[in-house]
């Protein structure tokens, strides 16, 4: 059931509409256009000028109402806390007035979200007719060039709710934000490849070089029969420019245009702003849609956030290569506007209509919108780069950072080439002689890499994430072509050169020095490290053996073996796994210089600080969470690590946190809930100063943790955690659209993907041609879940008399699908069609004869008996 959002709940949000690293613009739960995020930064809490969308509906020549299409702005309305901005706004003077709040606006306002798709509904008395808005931006699996187009997308519906013909207008106003002397607005006529009429209105300038980090343009169009256009509002002093635009604009009949020179110089209080109306007349009680792009072409992008001091800092966005101009991308919406809307809402309803409850799919999909922020770009090249997220008007920690983004399984999944160029990007220019990983990518590509230490979580985690992006694609080539870096990573933990002393004498255990992604280092075994460590050696033997490499395949298993073994007997407590160090013994500190002496060893207390020990960890068994999503089997005990996530949820998820001290940032208050790093039950001793952000909620570890429960059969416990993420972010509180870690639209929320196939039982293994589900839960005999790698994508079903695997975009080759059990004997006909496929079944596999192909709109069907 589709959410609503109303009044205060309406409060917090911003939708984002643009494309995978092409920025965006956001949508506010009331309909303003805010957070302009398309100027190669991130632009939190910003407006345009006054742009806006406005509608006026008139009849034989006479105004019967003329509105902005917003709902009433959301308190707090003393004004905006802004330093160094102009005497006559900020705090103390109200909300600004190019927010368009205190202009006629509808009363009445709905907000609904399934991303990647917003629509809105407007009401009022005074106004006679209907209002509805569809706004996105295409996004369609594995096609990553049509999820990248620098556009937001407006579909408007109009209903004529009188009883007489009337005549509507619908306008869109956009400021021209480009800092310049010689402003250019264009109108134009343009004719699509169909033939059809499009409408644009470019707003751009003549004051900055090509290859100028400011260069661009913005386009506003329409494909609507009948518009008028106003290229300039009234330059002018105080409020001129907005009284001359509504006085315009409530005229009946078209708009007046009016054009300045750029030899004649802006208003020096205001930024240029442009209109561009379409007008239609409809009957009593008849429908008709107006559509609508904002397009935007910024094609220099620059390193301001920590360039290098010799050489270039900057490099050509990938949307650049695509379209010339803003007004291309806008031409390239309208023509294949209905291809491009379809494929969207055919994935989206694709995504809602598996069989999962509500909230585990509000998290999964609101996530996804991280994808089209401005926590992502795409390089020249098309690769793909993200910050771990943004804070108001720069990227929040830079580089594709390693150990955040193994959280992210969204992007490996629905747009597998780009999670593959990261590995490329990351093995390449990341990777040192002796294998020691750097976990920040420093930009333009090629510059010195980051000094720094390895990261423990990090460096194993690219490991198998490496081994994922394989089994996902099937690629060997690419697996062949990352091998020699992939391989070193590895034994990087026992190299003469590792100053960490990972493990030296290869026990299967990291010891030493592990810097993760609690931003400090843990001294001593633990299993959320370790752990890393043996899913890493695990994956890089059966990649050793597939390449034909067996001694170091039996080096690495046997290594894994061993660690395993130490691990589950040494570190589980008999409840969860804790840390072994001895947090008095300084020496540990020692071998590592005075730095780590300086930064780790409380005096006073005499105790090593920033340890975990006896506490219970939200990641200890994270490997096993990642193993269940890649197919790499038992990592730790099956049994121990069952009822070390019982214990985590029983000692680590707090039903309020009003009683809770945190110490640390507040992602969670008052009578919300949460899932906390790490606790220190009863009869543990608590460090002095514990583990980083140990009492903070952070969504992308809470998913991490609730997805792995469920994989465990622990569905309640799992659930509990995901609704009360969502709880926390419902619109009134915080964004629904925007988890929050170190910034906004952070990286690491995107582990709600892996509930889809937390609950489906996903397996794949496009190297062998194997799928396979099986599914935790069922509702009413039936279950439906959406799939997706590398060749293609679609849904699966099953009910009491069939299974299905139905392809719906791309092809998938398959020799074998693996189900559960309780399926397999059922089976008595596969068909693809009307045609039949010849098949064995062994254990819980179905074998076919041949490799099957299923094209687009095709389907294998495996028939049951009652």
């Amino acid at each position: 059931m589709e959410k609503v959002y109303k009044d205060a709940k309406t409060r917090e949000i911003s939708f984002p509409l643009g494309g995978i690293g092409s920025g965006s613009i956001g949508l506010s739960g009331n309909g303003r256009l805010i957070d302009w995020e398309i100027f190669n930064r991130p632009n939190k809490k910003s407006f345009n000028g006054f742009s806006h969308f406005a509608i006026k509906a008139e009849q034989e020549g006479r105004l019967l109402d003329a509105r902005i299409l917003n709902g009433d702005l959301q308190a707090p309305y003393i004004g905006e806390h802004i330093r160094g901005g102009p005497w006559y706004s900020g705090y103390g003077f109200g909300p600004e007035s190019q927010t368009m709040a205190g202009m006629p606006h509808f009363r009445e306002t709905e907000f609904r979200g399934e991303f990647p798709l917003a629509g809105m509904t407007f009401a009022d008395p005074s106004f006679p007719g209907r209002v509805e808005l569809l706004a996105f931006n295409p996004f369609i699996p594995l096609n990553d060039q049509d999820s990248s187009i620098p556009a937001a997308f407006f579909e408007w519906e109009i209903e004529n709710s009188s009883e007489e013909p009337i005549t509507y207008t619908i306008g869109l106003s956009v400021g021209n934000p480009i800092p310049t002397e010689r402003v250019i607005h264009r109108y134009q006529e343009l004719v699509s490849e169909k033939g059809h009429k499009i409408h644009t209105l470019g707003l751009s300038s003549k004051q900055y070089d090509e290859d100028h980090p400011h260069y661009g343009d913005i386009c506003i169009a329409t494909d609507a029969a009948e518009v008028s256009h106003q290229d300039f509002w009234y330059r002018g002093g105080w409020c001129d420019a907005l009284e001359m635009y509504w006085h315009d604009f409530t005229k009946p009949g078209p708009l007046k245009n009016r054009i300045y020179t750029e030899e004649m110089p802006p208003s020096e209080r205001h930024k240029d702003t442009a209109t561009l109306a379409a007008h239609f007349t409809l009957n009593h009680g008849e429908k008709g849609k107006v559509r609508f792009t904002i397009s935007w072409s910024f094609p220099n992008m620059i390193n301001f956030w920590n360039p290098q001091a010799v050489g270039s800092n900057s490099w050509k966005h990938y949307y650049a290569s695509l379209f010339e101009n803003a007004e291309a991308s806008g031409k390239y919406a309208f023509e294949h506007w209905d291809r491009l809307l379809e494929e969207t809402l055919t994935f989206k309803e694709a995504l809602f209509s598996s069989t999962i409850p509500e909230v585990v799919k509000e998290a999964v999909s609101a996530n996804l919108s991280v994808l089209k922020s401005a926590t992502c770009l795409r390089l020249t090249d098309g690769s793909f780069y993200g910050f771990e997220g943004v804070t108001e008007d720069t990227g929040s920690c830079e580089g594709s950072c390693t150990h955040v983004w193994n959280y992210a399984y969204a992007l490996p999944f629905l747009f597998p080439k780009l999670e593959r160029s990261m590995r490329d990007l990351d093995f390449r220019y990341n990777s040192r002689p002796d294998g020691r990983m750097t976990f920040r990518l420093m930009l333009p590509v090629g510059r010195e890499q980051q000094h720094y230490h390895a990261c423990a979580d990090g460096q194993f985690g690219g490991v198998i994430k490496a081994y994922r992006d394989w089994k996902i694609s099937g690629d060997t080539e690419w697996l062949v072509s990352n091998w020699p870096a992939i391989k070193g990573s590895i034994e990087y933990a026992w190299a003469d050169t590792n100053v960490d002393q990972w493990d030296p004498l290869k026990k299967g255990v990291l010891e030493g020095r592990q810097h993760h992604t609690l931003d400090m280092e843990l001294y001593g075994p633990n299993s959320w490290l370790t752990g890393f460590y043996l899913a890493a050696l695990k994956a890089g033997s059966e990649m050793a053996s597939f390449l034909g490499e067996l001694d170091t395949a039996e080096t690495y298993q046997g290594m894994f073996n061993k660690g395993k073994e130490w691990v589950d007997q040494h570190l589980f407590n008999g409840s969860y796994y804790a840390q072994r160090v001895d947090l008095s013994d300084q020496t540990i500190l020692t071998q590592f210089g005075s730095d780590a002496v300086q930064g780790y060893w409380n005096e006073e207390l005499e105790e090593i600080k920033y340890q975990i020990a006896d506490g219970c960890v939200i990641d200890q068994v994270i490997a096993q969470w990642h193993a269940n999503l890649c197919g790499l089997g038992e990592i730790f005990d099956k049994a121990q690590t069952r009822t070390a996530l019982q214990s985590l949820y029983r000692h680590n998820f707090k039903s309020s946190m009003r009683n809770e001290a945190n110490t640390w940032r507040l992602y969670s208050l008052n009578d919300e809930a949460g899932l906390v790093i790490c606790t220190w039950p009863e009869g543990t001793s608590k460090p002095s100063i514990p583990l980083t952000y140990n009492s903070e909620t952070m969504t992308g570890f809470e998913y991490q943790a609730a997805s792995h429960m469920i994989q465990e059969g622990l569905v309640e416990e799992g659930l509990s955690i995901v609704a009360a993420i969502r709880d926390r972010y419902d619109g009134e509180k915080r964004n629904p659209w925007n988890e929050i870690e170190c910034g906004s639209n952070y990286a690491r929320s995107m582990a709600s993907y892996s509930l889809l196939h937390a609950f489906s039982g996903f397996e794949f293994d496009m190297v062998q041609g194997m799928i396979g589900f099986q599914p935790i839960q069922m509702m009413e005999g039936e279950y439906r879940t959406l799939w997706s790698l590398d060749q293609g994508w679609g849904i699966f079903e099953m009910s009491a008399d069939s299974v299905s695997v139905k392809v719906i975009g791309g092809k998938l080759k398959l020799k074998m699908l693996k189900l559960a059990a309780s399926e397999i004997n059922k089976i008595n006909h596969i068909h693809i069609g009307d045609e039949e496929v010849v098949f064995s079944i062994t254990g819980n596999t179905v074998y076919f004869q041949t490799e099957v192909t299923l094209q687009a709109q095709q389907s294998v069907v495996l028939n049951l008996v009652r």
